[in-house]
């Protein structure tokens, strides 16, 4: 009961903030120019790009690597497009943000918002690849002048940030959201491997977990998708053998199928009712009522009974799926699944602060925060699923 009290003053104090207020502060891009050498390169074949916050006080010792998202690209032209915008070219990120990053949420040096995280090393690395951080292709298109090097990329940047002094850490987190979530599922042993034994080393997967959902409408193209990415990018003899030695490899880019096989603690923030899974055509499969547009990119109060039928059905699937993978009676797991109709989480709703008690995801008395908190510093477990909202639920953040 006490636990209860405390949230609600904490909720309150922070409903009197203005949304906002959370810490942000710009940082400065910085572009990795000697990956040149090593070939690691966006897909335009432009340097990646990387932003530091450098950690004070007792955080200085302590590092959290964030891999950004933004899908994928799954055939040669879909990559040749994005080649052209932010998520496949640091040109085209230092145009459009004017050299520097806003960091909020767990990102945040706020001490009161982000009161385990705030005063840590933090590296936000930019996603200018189509495949999760995992394609190594020396070949260059000759066609489209298109380098697919995620991998490389992924490895330059851990090889600047132990220059940088990030071996040395106490505490080092991995963490990712969407297609950055799902990266950091595929790397999360490798990024324990660079640490000594007595540095604790954790991995945080926000909106991450795609699932197959073999027996719910629209696996063909779910599967599809996957195919493409995979074949696109050469990623077959790259994906953990953990998984390959087991499975097709196309079904090795699912989550479902690799999270089993980490070894390193391992946290999921997921939504049973994941919004880019629910809305985007490809993980939902083809319409299946003249409102599912509508009802999912624009107004949840637009579904009808069919539309919302089928995310029960989504909901059931996804939860099923997570418990087949993820059950583990140790603190080595966590999760936190919300039913709010949502994608993502760690760099703008960490943690639910502007809406009313009712409207925030909260489950065991703890916001998102308290929870990642509570498990990356070993004070409890956090294994929890909102098994009483079988609806999706409209969700104000900030």
């Amino acid at each position: 009961m006490a636990q209860f009290v405390l949230l609600i003053i904490f909720i309150f104090i922070f409903s009197l903030q203005s949304c906002g207020v959370d810490g942000a502060r710009n940082i400065s891009i910085t572009l990795l120019k000697n990956a040149l050498a090593k070939g690691a390169v966006c897909l335009d074949g432009s340097p990646p790009a990387y932003a530091y916050s450098r950690g004070f006080g007792d955080g200085a010792d302590n590092w959290h690597v964030y891999l950004q998202g933004g899908g994928w690209c799954d055939s040669r032209g879909s990559c040749l497009d994005r080649s052209k915008n932010e998520y496949g070219s640091s040109t085209v990120i230092m145009a459009t943000k004017n050299g520097t990053i806003t960091f909020r949420g767990m990102l945040a040096d706020n001490s009161t918002f982000n009161p385990d995280f705030y005063n840590w090393n933090v590296v936000y690395i930019f996603y200018c690849d189509g495949s999760s951080f995992m394609s190594d292709i020396e070949e260059v298109d000759p066609v489209h002048n298109l380098t697919y090097r995620g991998g490389r990329i992924y490895e330059a940047m851990m090889d600047e940030l132990l220059r940088m002094g990030m071996g040395n850490a106490k505490n080092a987190l991995l963490s990712g959201t969407s297609a950055g979530g799902l990266a950091t599922i595929l790397h999360c042993d490798k990024f324990q491997a660079l640490f000594p034994d007595s540095t604790r080393v954790k991995c945080l997967s926000d909106s991450g977990f795609f699932i197959r959902g073999q027996y719910f409408t629209g696996a063909d193209l779910r599967e599809g998708r996957f195919y493409g990415v995979v074949k696109t990018n050469k990623l077959e003899n790259l994906l953990p053998t953990s998984c390959t030695t087991k499975f097709n490899p196309i079904l090795c880019f699912f989550p479902e199928n690799l999270v089993k096989d980490v070894q390193t603690p391992l946290f999921l923030i997921e939504s049973a009712f994941d919004q880019f899974q629910l809305s985007e055509n490809v993980f939902n499969g083809k319409s299946l009522s003249p409102s599912w547009y509508n009802c999912t990119q624009i107004d949840l109060m637009l579904c009808n009974w069919t539309d919302l039928q089928t995310m029960k059905d989504f909901r059931t699937t996804f939860i099923q799926t997570l418990k087949s993978t993820i059950v583990d009676s140790s603190s080595r797991r966590g999760y936190f699944v919300h039913s709010c109709y949502r994608h993502g989480h760690i760099t703008e709703n960490f943690y639910s602060t502007c809406s009313s008690l009712f409207g925030n995801n909260i489950l065991a008395n703890k916001i998102v925060a308290q929870a990642v908190g509570d498990w990356y510093f070993d004070r409890s477990k956090f294994e929890e699923i909102d098994i009483l909202n079988d609806l999706p639920r409209k969700c104000s953040f900030c």
